[in-house]
């Protein structure tokens, strides 16, 4: 196996998170009085960071930002963090790359804390050498931070034989940014239609099991 430390995003790559963020974001909104009669239209909020978010879609301020950011994690933090699915074959894909001795990291621009009770929750935990996450406070919440402090913790020259794992242009990117590849995943269908490709994928997989094929034998 040519990669020795795979870095997996978190949402919409391990987990279908889309019940419980798009209902955190919808309660966050109606406490500034805007009423999301269709949540699947905050389907851009999974993936990328959501102070970016939220002032990208809803032209909100910083402060502002900040405001429904913690509006959102009273929801998120209570209830919207269990309204997530894990992905059939998830579980088995990582259970082979780790026996076959990849270093297995979590790399996501979720808060760690969330994205470590998520692991717990689903059972995950135990494949995982290393979590990295972004901050409460906000910081280190852009994916090329992310990618670059996993790798900090998978020892020197780990970029040479890294590869990362995720389901938006926002992986792709921030694994360029850090000089590692990104296998793109479209188990959920977040991106949109050829935005993988577009932002340079090394492949596009549809499946667990086509994921653990390339990562094998590339």
């Amino acid at each position: 196996m040519k990669y020795q430390a795979i870095l997996f995003d978190l949402d919409g790559t391990l987990t279908d998170p889309g019940e419980g963020i798009t209902r955190s974001v919808a309660y966050a909104l109606e406490s500034f009085g805007i009423h999301v009669p269709d949540r699947k239209v905050l389907y851009p909020f999974i993936g990328p960071p959501l102070l970016d978010s939220f002032m990208e879609f809803y032209g909100f301020s910083e402060k502002d930002a900040r405001q429904a950011i913690e509006k959102y994690r009273e929801y998120f933090g209570k209830q919207g963090i269990f309204e997530n699915e894990l992905y059939s074959g998830v579980p088995e894909a990582l259970e082979e790359l780790k026996k076959a001795g990849g270093r297995l990291v979590l790399a996501t621009s979720k808060p760690e804390p969330y994205a470590k009770e998520i692991l717990e929750h689903f059972h995950l935990m135990g494949y995982f050498d290393f979590v990295s996450g972004s901050q409460l406070d906000g910081t280190r919440s852009k994916k090329g931070e992310v990618i670059a402090y996993a790798l900090g913790h998978c020892g020197k020259g780990a970029e040479d034989k890294a590869l990362m794992v995720g389901d938006r242009k926002f992986d792709v990117l921030g694994a360029k940014a850090c000089g590692i590849a990104c296998a793109g995943v479209e188990f959920f269908g977040y991106a949109a239609p050829g935005e993988l490709a577009e932002a340079g994928a090394a492949a596009v997989v549809q499946t667990p099991e086509e994921l653990e094929d390339y990562i094998l034998n590339h």
